[in-house]
């Protein structure tokens, strides 16, 4: 079920099903709130490790598209993430290094947190499960060849 089947037909008269729609200005400023939410989480997301970067940023260029096309727009054409949301979008993939880099941090990170962060071996084990379940996700994205190497 993808994001644009949950809203309501615009042809239904009742008062929810017409907020579900976004046809109004309440409607675009929640989306674009909403699409801030995400952009901040994906931004801490880069920094933390267990915090997925990827959906969130992906959940706020949904949300920017039925608020904002300025803000979409932006978004998809920032310096720092527009082509590797444009990439992922795509279906383009990842650059080798970049996966090699992604996957690196992440396992030093998650060690160093299981190390010493952390001494309950339920979370420890919880850490390295999505650890593992973020890198078989990187992994297994189509690697994007490098034009410099060619």
């Amino acid at each position: 079920m993808g994001i644009t089947s949950i809203t309501a037909p615009r042809h239904s008269q009742d008062a929810s099903s017409n907020a579900l729609a976004g046809s109004g200005r309440t409607a675009k400023f929640l989306w674009n709130a909403a699409g801030t939410f995400f952009l901040f989480l994906g931004i801490v997301g880069i920094a933390v490790p267990l915090l997925p970067t990827t959906p969130f940023l992906l959940l706020a260029a949904s949300c920017y598209l039925r608020g904002s096309a300025r803000m979409y727009k932006w978004l998809m054409t920032n310096k720092y993430f527009g082509e590797y949301l444009k990439d992922y979008r795509d279906g383009r993939g990842m650059p080798l290094k970049v996966k090699i880099g992604t996957v690196t941090l992440l396992w030093a990170v998650i060690t160093f947190s299981a190390m010493f962060a952390t001494s309950v071996m339920v979370i420890r084990i919880g850490m390295f499960v999505v650890a593992t379940g973020v890198t078989i996700h990187i992994v297994t994205l189509k690697t994007k060849r490098d034009p410099d190497s060619v």
